[in-house]
């Protein structure tokens, strides 16, 4: 199978095989997937603003009377070879008949690289190009934290910047809706605190907005709290705004791991705002009441079942995406009954 898990995606772009020249990027995250393109296409050494040596069409235009095929069998004029950027492709069918030739039949002059949105497994296209040996698909979805603090390393250490613990988190919290989107915000942070030598947590709250437009955390402390009105409003909104719902069980994972270590010391026999006090990364000031709360209340077993229970979430959304809404939310709802009743 021609395709690359999504954390292996970075590496592939750093040194694409030279056998490659189909290359389709799609994800939820259209600023991930355009950053990605043009990465690769950087790579390829062709001068991008060259409309000789890159042909940039809309998936619309490169399935209209075989444009695709047209363009990869041309001879180029001025280089060796010509790279054609497909945009905003997705369930064309047309287009994927052509990629499907293209694979058949290589073209010796062109490299061929789509963008598209969302494409589920089975897809015409993605399974064309997965199927191809001269083809690789390669998933963008939403940032994660490790990738969330790799941006923000990259975009403040071009100002030489240095973040505070307390900082980092408060700007994590707003990012990963959108990776052009979350770059912007970092990079306006940067030249917010320029003059500094580094950034800290009030230069986070005077500036940046939350471009994944309602809080994870928000959604996520409802469920500890046992809140379900507040979570249901929180996540209605949140997928409304087209959000992936991975990022709220991936939120909710993270936390209730934290408790768990924080549970633990509190079972050894320290109190709980001892514990809350002592964690690092610190919680936030407005939350430490609300984590006290849950580590009196909640028993090791029971934040060990409510992990259980999300960690099956998260694998019963990516065998049956279509219903990834669904599933979170009953998967949440339950961990927030059972913190009700506690």
């Amino acid at each position: 199978m021609a395709q690359k898990k999504a954390h292996e995606v970075e590496a592939f772009l750093r040194r694409p095989s030279d056998n490659i020249t189909i290359v389709l990027l799609y994800g939820p995250d259209r600023g991930l997937v355009s950053e990605r393109a043009t990465a690769f296409a950087a790579q390829t050494g062709l001068p991008l603003d060259d409309p000789f040596s890159v042909v940039r069409l809309e998936a619309s235009e490169a399935e209209q009377e075989g444009r695709l095929l047209d363009e990869a069998r041309t001879v180029p004029m001025f280089s060796n070879r010509r790279l054609l950027w497909v945009r905003n492709a997705g369930g064309q069918k047309s287009l994927a008949e052509d990629v499907k030739s293209l694979s058949a039949d290589p073209p010796r002059d062109a490299i061929i690289l789509m963008e598209a949105g969302e494409l589920k497994k089975g897809a015409p296209l993605r399974a064309v190009v997965e199927g191809s040996a001269i083809g690789m698909a390669l998933p963008c979805y939403a940032d994660e934290d490790r990738g969330i603090d790799s941006l923000i390393d990259d975009e403040l250490g071009k100002a030489g910047l240095a973040i505070t613990m307390e900082a980092r988190a408060a700007l994590r919290r707003n990012l990963g809706g959108d990776r052009l989107a979350s770059r912007g915000e970092i990079a306006k942070l940067a030249l917010y605190a320029r003059g500094k030598r580094q950034v800290d947590v009030e230069d986070v709250q005077a500036l940046t907005g939350d471009v994944s437009a309602v809080s994870v955390d928000e959604i996520v402390d409802s469920v500890l709290d046992g809140r379900i009105t507040d979570f249901d409003s929180a996540f209605s909104r949140f997928t409304l705004g087209g959000n992936q719902v991975y990022l709220v069980l991936a939120g909710a994972i993270r936390q209730l791991q934290s408790l768990q270590i924080m549970r633990a010391a509190v079972e050894d026999g320290r109190t709980a705002a001892s514990v809350v006090a002592a964690a690092r990364p610190p919680a936030f000031f407005s939350r430490r009441k609300l984590v006290e709360r849950v580590l009196e209340r909640a028993s090791g077993e029971t934040l060990q079942r409510a992990l259980a229970r999300l960690h099956s979430a998260v694998l019963a959304t990516r065998r049956q995406p279509e219903l990834s809404g669904e599933l979170a939310r009953l998967a949440l709802l339950a961990t927030a009954i059972e913190a009700r009743r506690r």
